[in-house]
C-alpha cells in the first residue's frame, strides 16, 4: 500500500497503537517487532478489540479475506514513513531538541513557556527514539500551532534517522557530555551524533539554532547556521538572552534579561544550579516566538518537575534531592557540584552505576569517587559493582538497590538532605518509600 493511501486511512482513523492491550475503537494498530515479541502475532487481538486496521509486515498473519489487515514490507519504516508524510501534510513549526543531559527537562520548560501563547504539541514523557518520535508526529492536528520533538541517541546515525522523520525547522542541542560511550565508541562520537541535528538543518533554507554561547563544544560545529544564543552576563553584548544564578539552596532563584535591558528574577520549583541553561534556552526560544517577559516568568514559576528529575520530596524524615532517572558522568558532576555548594545540612548521597560507558566506565567512576573524597558530606553510599571496584574508606557500598533497602530498614536514617542519583536500571528510586 502506498504511503498516500494510507494516510487516507490515517485521516478517516487519525489514531494508532502499538500495543493491543491500549486498542483505543477505530484506532491503527502497528505491528511492531521487537528481541522479545512479535507484534504480527496480536494483529488479530488488536482487531477484535476494536481496531479499525492492523498493519503487519509478516504474509502469515495477513489474512488475505480481510481488507482490515494492511500487509507492508516493514512495520517500523512505515510508521515512520507515515509520520513523515503527517508532518510535511500539516507543515507546522517543529522545534527539535537533544543533547546528553537536560533535554527532557529543557523540552518540558519550552513546553510551558510556549503553551502560554500558542497551541502546542510537545514529546510526552520520552518517547524520544524511532518508535516515539513517529507516535509523536501522529498525534499532532490542525489546531495545533507549534510542536516540539524530542530526540534521543544512543549510537551514530541515530539522530539522523529521527531528524529525517520530524524534519525541524529549529534545534537545540542543550549540552554534549560523557553519555552512552559504549554505543558511540567515544566523546567525539558524541558530539557528531548530536550534531546531525545541525548537519540537517543546515541544509533547511529556514533552518535557524539557540546556542549556548558558552559551549564551545557545539560551537565549532554550528558553522554555517543561523544562530539565536544565550549565556551569562559577561556575553551580554553578543548574546540575545544572558543570565545568572541568585540563589540555590535548595531551589534554583535566578535572573535573566535580553541584552542590557531590565532583569527579570525567577524563584523556580527546580532544584540545582545546572538548571540554568536549561531555563535560559527555554527563555531564548520563548522570546524568539514573542511570548512575553511576564508570561514567561510565570510560566518558569509554575513550572514543577516530575519523573525523578531535579525534584525535591519531603518525608517524614528527610528531604530527598531525586535526580535518579538516569545518570552519567556529566550529570552526576554537575549534581554532585551543586549537592557540595547547597547551604543546607547534614547530607548524605545514595549513587548509583554510570552505565553503558564502555573502556571508560572506571575512570569516570574513579573521578566521581575522587570528587567525593573532597567534599564534607556526612555519609556516602555508592551502589553497584563499578562504584564498589573504585570506594574509597569511609564510603558504603552495596551491590544492588534490595541491600541498600535492608539496610535503609535496619538504620532508617532521619534529618538528612539525601541526594539520590544513578542510571535508571539501577533502580535507586525503590528507595524513596524508606527515606
Amino acid at each position: 500500500m502506498e504511503i498516500s493511501t494510507l494516510y487516507q486511512l490515517f485521516l478517516e482513523h487519525p489514531q494508532v497503537t502499538t500495543d493491543s492491550r491500549k486498542c483505543v475503537p477505530g484506532a491503527i494498530f502497528f505491528a511492531l517487532k521487537g528481541a522479545n515479541f512479535n507484534g504480527n502475532a496480536y494483529a488479530r487481538k488488536a482487531l477484535d478489540q476494536g481496531c479499525a486496521y492492523a498493519v503487519v509486515d509478516e504474509e502469515a498473519y495477513a489474512d488475505a479475506n480481510d481488507s482490515r489487515v494492511i500487509l507492508v514490507d516493514d512495520v517500523l519504516l512505515t510508521l515512520q514513513k507515515l509520520a513523515n508524510y503527517h508532518r510535511r501534510a500539516l507543515g507546522l513549526p517543529i522545534i527539535g531538541i537533544t543533547g546528553t543531559n537536560g533535554k527532557t527537562t529543557t523540552k518540558e520548560l519550552l513546553a510551558t513557556v510556549l503553551s502560554r501563547k500558542y497551541t502546542l504539541w510537545a514529546t510526552q514523557g520520552n518517547l524520544n527514539n524511532q518508535i516515539g518520535v513517529p507516535l509523536t508526529l501522529l498525534q499532532l492536528t490542525k489546531a495545533h500551532q507549534l510542536a516540539i520533538i524530542e530526540m534521543g541517541a544512543s549510537h551514530p546515525g541515530d539522530i539522523k534517522e529521527l531528524v529525517e522523520i520530524a524534519e525541524p525547522d529549529f534545534g537545540l542541542i542543550t549540552n554534549v557530555g560523557m553519555a552512552h560511550l559504549l554505543g558511540f565508541g567515544s566523546f567525539e562520537g558524541v558530539i557528531r551524533t548530536k550534531g546531525e541535528l545541525y548537519d540537517f538543518l543546515r541544509h533547511r533554507p529556514s533552518g535557524l539554532i539557540f546556542l549556548n554561547d558558552e559551549n564551545n563544544h557545539l560551537k565549532q560545529i554550528a558553522g554555517g547556521l543561523q544562530q539565536v544564543t544565550y549565556g551569562r552576563p559577561s556575553e551580554a553584548a553578543r548574546v540575545a538572552v544572558n543570565g545568572e544564578v541568585v540563589d540555590c539552596a535548595p531551589f534554583l532563584r535566578f535572573r535573566w534579561r535580553v541584552g542590557m535591558s531590565d532583569w527579570h528574577e525567577v524563584q523556580t520549583q527546580l532544584i540545582g544550579s545546572y538548571n540554568l541553561d536549561n531555563m535560559l534556552a527555554a527563555i531564548t526560544i520563548g522570546r524568539y516566538f514573542e511570548v512575553s517577559p511576564d508570561q514567561i516568568d510565570s510560566a518558569l514559576a509554575a513550572y514543577v518537575p516530575r519523573n525523578n528529575r531535579s525534584q525535591l520530596m519531603e518525608t517524614g524524615k528527610n528531604r530527598l534531592i531525586v535526580d535518579a532517572y538516569n545518570a552519567n558522568p556529566t550529570s552526576m558532576m554537575a549534581a554532585l557540584v551543586n549537592f557540595r555548594d547547597m547551604a543546607v545540612a547534614p547530607k548524605m548521597a545514595i549513587l548509583g552505576d554510570m552505565k553503558e560507558l564502555g573502556e571508560s566506565s572506571q575512570q569516570e567512576h574513579q573521578r566521581i569517587v575522587d570528587f567525593l573524597a573532597g567534599t564534607k558530606l556526612e555519609n556516602i553510599w555508592l551502589v553497584g559493582s563499578e562504584f564498589t571496584a573504585v570506594a574509597l574508606d569511609g564510603m558504603r557500598c552495596f551491590e544492588n538497590v534490595e541491600e541498600v533497602n535492608e539496610a535503609l530498614n535496619r538504620e532508617s536514617p532521619s534529618g538528612y538532605y539525601i541526594l539520590i542519583k544513578g542510571s535508571n536500571s539501577m533502580k535507586l528510586f525503590q528507595t524513596i518509600d524508606r527515606l
